[in-house]
């Protein structure tokens, strides 16, 4: 399994807040959250994102409130994955359980710059940068996650293999 896209990059402590304001939390479809995603931290952003594009950050991304609507905002918004120095742990929690892959690398989030084009190999782990012919190596997905991812969730994992 691969992500490639155009890199959206972002620093230290990205929250909740910023990637779904508060305001928009009484909307649960994704589709209507992916409209807000970033808005507050990145106006632009839901007008330039292409489906398989990448969200890089530095340190605690995902930090704040424990809200599901965070990574299902971005998710639906067209992001492949997301790359971290670190991830906040509900954040990353929550990613998974709703099927939007992310890695954490240290050198790929220094290294990476926003528009870049990057691929990302979830079997591996291994980081492309395409645009600087650099790679660097995140943490590959155990097999089971990787089913989940694939099953576009927790939920949809569980109902496919009982």
């Amino acid at each position: 399994m691969k992500a490639v896209g155009h890199v959206f990059k972002y620093g230290d402590n990205v929250d909740t807040d910023v990637i779904i304001p508060a305001r928009y939390l009484n909307a649960t479809d994704g589709n209507e959250l992916a409209k807000h995603c970033m808005e507050d931290i990145d106006k632009e952003f839901i007008t330039k994102v292409q489906a398989g594009d990448l969200i890089v950050a530095n340190k605690n991304f995902g930090c704040g409130s424990s809200r599901e609507h965070a990574p299902l905002a971005i998710k639906c918004a067209g992001v492949s994955c997301v790359i971290a120095e670190t991830f906040a742990r509900i954040f990353y929690r929550n990613a998974i359980n709703i099927g939007l892959p992310i890695i954490e690398c240290p050198e790929a989030a220094a290294a990476i710059q926003a528009g870049d084009e990057v691929e990302v190999d979830f079997d591996s782990g291994v980081i492309t940068n395409r645009t600087k012919g650099e790679t660097y190596k995140g943490q590959a997905f155990p097999p089971f996650m990787q089913g989940i991812i694939e099953a576009g969730g927790l939920v949809n994992y569980i109902n496919q293999n009982q």
